[in-house]
């Protein structure tokens, strides 16, 4: 709950014409300050003191991604709720908001025309992978039998990359976040997401050893064909463990032991595959049990297999006598 000061805060930071704009602006989509300004036609310093003070007052979250910030509505608390009611009460037919929307339709264009651009560029090297190992399909296949058909409230994609496993899983998670190290990457991600139109998952750029995410934050946790790149893949593993809430699933994806000297060279792989009973090791380390493994063989000798772990944190989630979950 707010005290009566902070909700008098609160209420200033909201009431005031470009604010609630930006704050309509945010419902939509998560924004930079570049964006805001060539939307809203004013200057970075003014739109920066607007969005320090929504922030101040707990109605936005601010996320560094190398040298920007985005924003997004906060998505916690009485923050939120007072945002949603102040915006459900604002006509969104109004001329000035239609107007922003379309300003915000014409950035996200180009934000699709530049993320196309650099994954046209890098497009040869995805696909020259891909061709190594079994169809892509049959991969996502796979994944989605090893998550099943029951849906769950959050999904973390470490090593997002594209966004793809937050289009495939869309319909099973209510919230998600992807994560990668590599702004472009991330342009690609959001590009996509918001051709997909899915609006209930964020991309944020993080450290897979050290992800800015609290402990105990996340039903599912994907990591798909991103410990071959990794100096510490078990470090990675036990990160992704500590983001677990009991109950929850770690689902890895990767190749199995191989030859294939050339992705060292050629593609920055730093190691060759990994062994069921490797990264089941691993899983065991980070307090997790292996549930199953699932191999996807290429077909062909010259073909590398794609292997899925899947693993469950054990811990048991049980109410306290005041009604609170506790593990």
């Amino acid at each position: 709950m707010y005290t009566i000061e902070a909700l008098l805060t609160a209420l200033r930071a909201a009431g005031e014409g470009t604010r609630l704009r930006v704050l309509a602006l945010l419902r939509e989509a998560e924004l930079s300050v570049k964006d805001l300004t060539g939307i809203l036609g004013q200057s970075q310093p003014r739109i920066s003191r607007h969005l320090k003070l929504l922030a101040d007052a707990g109605l936005i979250d601010r996320y560094p991604e190398g040298a920007w910030v985005f924003y997004r509505l906060t998505e916690s608390g009485v923050g939120r709720r007072l945002v949603g009611e102040l915006l459900s009460a604002v006509d969104r037919n109004e001329p000035v908001l239609a107007l922003d929307r379309e300003r915000l339709s014409q950035i996200k264009t180009e934000h699709a025309e530049a993320a196309h651009r650099y994954f046209a560029a890098n497009a040869d090297e995805w696909d020259s992978i891909r061709a190594l190992h079994v169809a892509e399909d049959v991969v996502e296949a796979a994944v989605r039998e090893a998550l099943g058909a029951r849906p769950f409230d959050s999904l973390l994609d470490l090593g997002t990359g594209t966004g793809r496993m937050l289009e495939l899983l869309n319909r099973l998670y209510s919230r998600a976040v992807g994560v990668d190290t590599s702004p472009n990457m991330l342009a690609v991600a959001r590009a996509n997401l918001d051709r997909a139109g899915i609006a209930n998952a964020q991309i944020r750029l993080g450290d897979i050893y050290n992800l800015p995410l609290p402990r105990g934050a996340f039903d599912v946790v994907v990591v798909h064909q991103v410990l071959h790149f990794l100096d510490d893949p078990q470090r990675a593993l036990a990160e992704s463990a500590r983001v677990l809430r009991p109950g929850g699933r770690l689902l890895i994806v990767d190749f199995a032991p191989h030859e294939m000297e050339f992705l060292r060279q050629d593609h920055a792989h730093r190691r060759l595959g990994f062994s069921r009973d490797q990264v089941g090791q691993w899983i065991t380390a980070a307090g997790l049990g292996l549930d199953k493994v699932v191999a996807l063989p290429g077909g062909t000798s010259d073909k590398l297999t794609v292997t899925l772990w899947l693993a469950v944190d054990k811990r048991i989630v049980v109410a306290d006598d005041k009604g609170r979950d506790v593990a």
